[in-house]
């Protein structure tokens, strides 16, 4: 016997989370007149700040972050 699958709907917010805990990206910014890395998740969420973008990237893949580019 043969079911067919029941369609659901998606919210906006739903869409918004998918990825959340697992893409982020790197911007750099100047705080205090310093040069750093900012790691954010995909909701714009600062992470964590790094001294170079090595180790923002590093922590991302201790942390099973995927990087994504932002253009």
């Amino acid at each position: 016997m043969r079911t067919e699958a029941k369609p659901f709907t998606v919210s906006p917010q739903d869409l918004m989370a998918l990825g959340l805990n697992e893409v982020a990206y790197i911007r750099a910014v100047v705080e205090n007149g310093q040069k750093l890395f900012a790691v954010h998740a995909a909701d714009g969420t600062r992470l964590g700040l790094m001294p170079t973008r090595e180790t923002a990237v590093g922590a991302m893949l201790q942390n099973d972050l995927e990087l994504v580019p932002l253009h």
